[in-house]
């Protein structure tokens, strides 16, 4: 098992729980819904040991998109608590990704 696996589940199932507390409009519940979903699939699917690699890029561009979405006012509403969980989440699912990168094969 992998801890980054983990580690991404866990981000995945806390956008899941965060879309419903009320830190800002409907823009960051259905942004953080869909981005917790997509993460938390991804994150079970990084647990195996064999099929680590397979979520690199899904939360290189979920992790960037939450980073980008934080500033955004329609979704943030001018919520400073939903900027700053959108921003630290979408920060740690990012080093995540670059961690399970596909590392080069030398010959």
């Amino acid at each position: 098992m992998t801890w980054r696996g983990w580690v991404s589940l866990i981000a995945g199932i806390w956008f899941i729980i965060a879309s419903f507390i009320p830190m800002g409009g409907t823009g960051n519940l259905v942004n953080d819904l869909v981005v917790g979903i997509i993460v938390a699939i991804v994150g079970f699917l990084m647990i195996s040991e064999h099929a680590a690699w397979q979520g690199w890029i899904i939360g290189l561009i979920g992790g960037i998109w939450m980073i980008i979405a934080a500033f955004i006012p329609t979704i943030t509403t001018g919520y400073t608590a939903n900027m700053i969980n959108d921003l630290i989440v979408g920060i740690i699912i990012l080093v995540i990704a670059l961690f399970e990168r596909p590392k080069r094969r030398t010959a």
